[in-house]
This record gives structure tokens, sequence and C-alpha cells, in this order.
């Protein structure tokens, strides 16, 4: 009796060990409370990421500079977020990788504005909402940079996407840089109109799950078994879409803790299979139109004084191999 207890006792140990073996590896993944970030826990739930060999321990973390520099300081192994933010959270020998993208915008953000203001130029000289150091900041450079404009042509005005909404509906300011339901409600005021939506700029804003070099080099397996995982997520909300939102609500939770909130919310967006990653990431003879938007970010927030690596470019970031 004696030998076959201390045999059980033993395996037990064995079996604890193992246990926090497994939990020590898992990946832990942090996001915002965002509609494209669903699918994850699609295959959280439906058990994909243990079928392709990774464990993934998912998080949300509301306060961007706070998760990246989770990720910069290694508490987290993957952040999702927008591409244009990973350069500025970027430091000296702490190289990121840019292994997934995973929505692109689709009408789901963009600028309301006056009803007298007809075009982006027309933007010179008024007053436009945005939160300073966000998407919504890079999203209307852009825009201004296409028109010959830079940011100094327009008055600022620093808040929230949200409280951006709230002040043009209020009609406070003359334009704003918000998202939805924002963007729809103050289209709908009788001085307002959406004056550019995403849906006229593909793959500019587009989310991407990001990873230290070192991470990328040390979890290959791991990570190309969770880009397979994303994919398998993506195919069964196509074939299972009821049970799919019920799962992305429930997991996401805050202000799209209702199946029906996240379904409406999620036709603002495209979902990207790896087959659409590969086109918009392209290749390094011929960058597709993501890699662009890295290099386009880069230079706009370089000007603005927010990059503090030196010559940075998309091809230091983009690692396709991930998604073969």
């Amino acid at each position: 009796m004696k030998r076959t207890f201390k045999t059980t006792l033993i395996a037990a140990a064995l079996a604890t060990a193992s246990t926090f073996a497994a939990q020590a590896e898992a990946l832990k993944l942090a996001h915002s409370t965002w509609v494209g970030y669903g699918p994850f826990y699609i295959a959280q739930a439906k058990g994909y990421f243990a079928d392709e060999g990774v464990e993934i321990e998912l998080s949300i973390m509301e306060n961007t500079p706070l998760k990246m520099g989770a990720l910069m300081a290694g508490r987290v192994d993957i952040v999702a977020s927008t591409a244009d933010e990973f350069p500025t959270y970027m430091r000296e020998g702490k190289p990121l990788r840019y292994i997934l993208a995973v929505d692109n915008s689709n009408g789901g953000d963009g600028v309301v504005s006056q009803k007298d203001i007809a075009t982006v130029a027309d933007l010179k000289g008024r007053s436009v909402a945005f939160e300073e150091g966000s998407v919504s900041q890079f999203f209307i450079n852009a825009l201004l940079h296409r028109e010959g404009l830079s940011q100094d042509d327009i008055k600022m005005v620093n808040m929230t996407a949200t409280d951006a909404g709230v002040a043009f509906a209020a009609n406070r300011v003359d334009a704003a840089v918000t998202w939805e339901p924002h963007l729809s409600q103050g289209a709908n005021m009788d001085h307002g109109k959406i004056l550019v939506s995403s849906s006229d700029t593909p793959g500019l804003i587009v989310d991407v799950v990001a990873v230290l070099g070192t991470t990328a080099q040390e979890h290959e397996e791991e990570l190309k078994g969770f880009v397979r995982a994303w994919q398998r997520a993506l195919d069964f909300l196509e074939t299972n879409p009821d049970e799919a939102y019920t799962i992305m609500a429930d997991g996401v939770g805050g202000w799209l803790e209702d199946p029906e909130e996240f379904k409406a919310a999620a036709t603002g967006i495209e979902y990207l299979s790896i087959d659409r990653n590969i086109e918009m990431f392209g290749t390094i003879e011929t960058p597709g139109i993501l890699t662009q938007t890295i290099d386009n970010a880069i230079a706009i927030w370089g000007e603005l004084g927010r990059i503090k690596v030196d010559g940075l470019s998309a091809a230091d970031l983009v690692d396709t191999s991930f998604l073969n």
C-alpha cells in the first residue's frame, strides 16, 4: 500500500507540475473592448487554440499606453491594436513584429462635420475634435495630408472619440473624428453629416496583432497555431453566425455584451482571413495597402514627434511567415 500511495503522490505531483508548466507557457494576449477581437473568443471557446498547439490567455486592457508598456516590458506576449499605434511605442532594442491583421474598418470610423463643410480641405481653420495619440489623430492627419494640409491647418480639440462625438452632437465643434455609434448619431443631427468614413479609405484603419521579436522567435510554432485558430474561428462565424455572435458578445463584453449590438457593430468592419492578410500585407517587392499604411503612419507620427526609433519602416515590422 505504501508503495502504491507513494507512486500516486509522485504521479499527482508530476501532473500538478505539468499543469503549472502549461500555465507558464500560456501566451498572454491583451486587447481593448472592440468588435474586431471577438473571434479570439470563438477560438478559445471551441478549443481551436488547444487543437493548434497554443494556449492563449485573453485579457481586456482599455488603456493603450499601459497595454503597450506591458508588451514592451514582456508582461504580455501579444497585443491587438490598430496598425498605426505600435510604432509610437517601440523602443530601441525592442523590435516588434506584426503577425496577423484581424479587421479592417469599413465604415465604423470616420469624420462627422457641419453640413457646410463639403470636403476635407474645408476643415482648414475649423475646430476638429479627436484624441491626441490615438488612431483618430492618425486618421485625420492622413486625410489632411492627401489635401496638402497638416494638423497645423485646423484647430485641434483634444478629447476621446466618445467625447468628440458628444461635443459634435452638442454643436460645440465643427467636426469630430469618432466611431460608431457616435458617428451615425452625429450625422443624424440637424447640423451634421458624415464627411468621410473608413469605407472610403480601405486599409487605413486596420487592427493587427503584434509581438516582440523575441516572442516571434521563441514561440514561432505556437504563433502559427494562433493564426490557424483565428482562421478556424472566422470559418465558424461564417457557418454558425448566431452561436458565434453569442460567444463573441459574452467574451468581449462591455458595451458589446448584447449579441445583437455586437452583430450590428460588426457591420462596420471586415474580418480578415489569412488570404486577405496576404493580399493586404503584400510582399517586399510589392507592398500591399496595409504595409503602405504602416509606412504612412510612421511618417505621420514621426512628423508629430512620436516615433522614438530612427530609420523605422514597415519592412522592419511586418512578418508574413506566420500566415503560411
